[in-house]
């Protein structure tokens, strides 16, 4: 399929060259589970203003087309070839904790699977170029993934967004998928 090459505003999610496919991919899963989250629970923004439900809609699509963005090879391999940027990336992403708090719900929740993605984000990324990396990650991952749903009243539009969002930080973005990082040891 024909790469195109991304500007430079757009290397942090797309990486250089990304294929079309990839791009409309990443972008059609992100807006339909949007809008589907939107329609099945739309409690969810029903007494927000405007401003709000738009800035918490827009995040949740970031973390939603994000969480396909961060296993294509483009992506992975730019951020394998930055390590400063991708420390960056993972302490700057605090979306879900923004959506708790603009969707004004499970607040406590958001800033809990927050800290534990992006510790554990942290100790991913430290084992890049280590044989332990993907394990340690899988491990985390579904540790991450079957907890969350324990979390007593948590709402399910909250849940389907950690989720993801643990899936995006921790384990997409976090690993190097295709090996570009450091050599194994």
């Amino acid at each position: 399929m024909k790469q195109l090459r991304m500007p430079s505003y757009l290397h942090d999610v797309f990486g250089e060259k990304q294929s079309v496919g990839a791009i409309l991919t990443i972008l059609l899963f992100g807006g339909i589970l949007t809008a589907a989250l939107y329609y099945r629970f739309p409690e969810m923004t029903g007494h927000l203003p405007a401003w709000r439900s738009t800035l918490a809609l827009l995040l949740i699509f970031d973390v939603f087309a994000g969480c396909i963005a961060n296993f294509t090879a483009s992506t992975s391999n730019f951020y394998a070839a930055r390590p400063a940027n991708r420390i960056v990336f993972i302490a700057i992403h605090v979306h879900i904790v923004l959506i708790a708090f603009l969707l004004n719900t499970d607040t406590g929740y958001a800033l809990g699977i927050w800290a534990y993605t992006v510790i554990g984000a942290l100790i991913v990324n430290a084992l890049i170029g280590k044989h332990t990396q993907l394990f340690a990650a899988s491990l985390m991952m579904a540790a991450g993934l079957g907890c969350m749903p324990m979390l007593p009243g948590i709402t399910p539009y909250m849940l389907i967004i950690g989720m993801l969002f643990v899936i995006k930080v921790l384990f997409g973005f976090a690993v190097d998928h295709y090996g570009r990082g450091k050599p194994c040891r």
